[in-house]
């Protein structure tokens, strides 16, 4: 890959990312939370999370997870990483925001895009989401599944 090839990729997958925030913030204020914040205005990859928000007097702290339904080879994309000592962390996100630690994942596809919603322990000690269960209702909360968007998905298809 050439060096402006690896420079659209990383842009590519920055803006990905960014959008999935954002899809997470629209998803906790439809949900009713408040105090939200995107901790990342303030702090670029602060550790673990990526929003602070409220709920009934519940804190949270949320690493969210943007990702392609699909990879390159078509296949489903079913686990979302978390990332090395995820648990190590997520532990200091939550002395340092008195709250708890959860993930939100946003699955997009070509024309629609799926929430999950879960807390880290649930995971047991896994360093990934696993998307496929949480399709399944199997881990987490279904916030949102297949649901329609109407933007013009092509520059963050996996390429």
């Amino acid at each position: 890959m050439t060096n402006q090839n690896n420079k659209k990729e990383a842009a590519r997958k920055k803006s990905l990312g960014e959008l999935g925030e954002l899809f997470a913030i629209k998803a906790l204020v439809d949900k009713k939370f408040d105090k939200i914040r995107n901790l990342n205005d303030n702090i670029m990859n602060e550790t673990f999370s990526d929003i602070e928000c409220e709920k009934d007097g519940f804190r949270y702290i949320i690493s969210v997870k943007a990702r392609n339904k699909f990879t390159k080879a078509g296949k489903l994309n079913s686990r979302y990483n978390l990332g090395k000592s995820v648990y190590e962390k997520a532990l200091l996100a939550e002395v340092k925001y008195n709250a708890n630690a959860y993930w939100l994942a946003v699955q997009f596809d070509r024309k629609s895009f799926s929430i999950y919603f879960g807390s880290l322990k649930e995971l047991n000690g896994s360093k990934a989401i696993p998307v496929d269960k949480c399709a399944k209702g199997l881990i987490g909360e279904i916030w949102e599944l297949d649901k329609k968007h109407y933007f013009d998905f092509e520059f963050y298809t996996n390429q």
